[in-house]
């Protein structure tokens, strides 16, 4: 019976405890009756509703103990947060996935979760050209007061969490784990930034630990909250490709930015592209695909600008003209600009603290910069 359970959210946190029950078949329970209903009936009832003699057990044996302890971490610090399917806070375009997640946890501003967003993802092995994409892509759309969501993984979510914040903008983590659990390790300061400057949440209980399993299962939250997915960098067996898959049959948006041929690294993008993905290079390309969020927001203005000052800065110095976006030895550098090797080797180390170029194990490559 529903005895010891007090509001919505408990009873909630105890059907979540009933083993063997898809989404789809609880949402269409739900449309003739209610959780305070199903807690309220006897085993005839519920028998009638369909419910297997076990999860009959089990709904009227719920684990007050494991509530206890979740509503103790929701009441332990204002920003913990446990929404169920049915709260308002639940995000309206999260309703329209097939399979959305019917409780979430959350430690942060959730605010955000009902706010534009856009879902920026990729190889947890970037390249610099990945990584600088996805943290100037990511610091414009912040600008412009729309909501970068990503995975918290390293490489392009990472540097994408990192952008967003670095336009003083806000960014959302949908994790693997439960959402007080830091996953990579090295990801511990970003952690805290977005704190401070965004959400965290996750479909799983706080102090869930990583399991592989887990991954693939968030990535359809990822685009589930977004407008559009865009793909920043990623093989051909990237986990961002099954994001792009749940985008696709959540009829959000997807967009790839296009790297080299020879980069295996990029190839997903390349894929994805030929299979109809927007190809995108400046923040037009995103935008004018998405009229609900660009009627709102002046953003060509803003590109060309970008398009201007970027042509600016990578032609006003000959041994930038020279540097490729793919690894360009330093003596392709020497060769290419007939300047001495020491010459080079100063300009590098000149335009390298600029944050222009970066360099790498075969050389030098040239960033993307505003």
């Amino acid at each position: 019976m529903s005895k010891g359970l007090q509001n919505l959210t408990e009873h909630w946190l105890a059907f979540k405890q009933v083993k063997g029950l898809r989404v789809s078949q609880i949402l269409r329970l739900l449309e003739f009756s209610s959780l305070e209903k199903i807690y309220q009936s006897d085993k005839t009832s519920l028998a009638g509703l369909g419910f297997k003699p076990e999860q009959i057990q089990q709904i009227q044996n719920t684990d007050f103990e494991q509530l206890q302890l979740l509503l103790d971490w929701q009441a332990s610090n204002p920003q913990h947060h446990i929404i169920h399917y049915q709260s308002e806070l639940y995000p309206e375009l999260l309703k329209q996935i097939s399979s959305p997640p019917l409780i979430l946890y959350a430690i942060g501003d959730i605010t955000l979760l009902n706010q534009p967003q856009i879902a920026l993802v990729g190889s947890r092995h970037a390249s610099h050209y990945g990584q600088d994409n996805a943290f100037q892509f990511a610091k414009a759309l912040a600008r412009h007061n729309l909501v970068v969501t990503s995975g918290f993984a390293a490489g392009i979510d990472g540097h994408a969490h990192r952008g967003a914040l670095d336009g003083d903008g806000k960014t959302i983590a949908v994790l693997g784990t439960g959402p007080d659990v830091i996953y990579p390790k090295r990801n511990q300061a970003l952690y805290q930034q977005i704190l401070e400057q965004g959400l965290m949440i996750s479909e799983f209980m706080p102090g869930t630990q990583a399991r592989a399993q887990h991954f693939p299962r968030r990535n359809r939250i990822i685009s589930g909250l977004s407008y559009g997915v865009l793909v920043v960098e990623a093989a051909l067996q990237s986990g961002s490709l099954i994001t792009a898959k749940y985008a696709l049959e959540q009829n959000r948006e997807v967009f790839a930015i296009p790297g080299s041929i020879h980069d295996p690294r990029s190839k997903g993008c390349h894929q994805l592209i030929q299979q109809g993905a927007k190809l995108v290079q400046v923040i037009d390309d995103l935008i004018e695909e998405l009229p609900q969020v660009a009627k709102t927001m002046n953003f060509s203005l803003f590109s060309q600008n970008i398009e201007k000052n970027t042509k600016e800065n990578f032609t006003s110095h000959e041994l930038l003209v020279n540097l490729d976006y793919e690894v360009t030895s330093i003596d392709e550098l020497v060769e290419r600009t007939q300047q001495p090797v020491d010459l080079v080797l100063s300009q590098l180390l000149d335009l390298e603290l600029q944050g222009l170029i970066a360099a790498t194990s075969g050389g030098y490559i040239r960033l993307r910069r505003e």
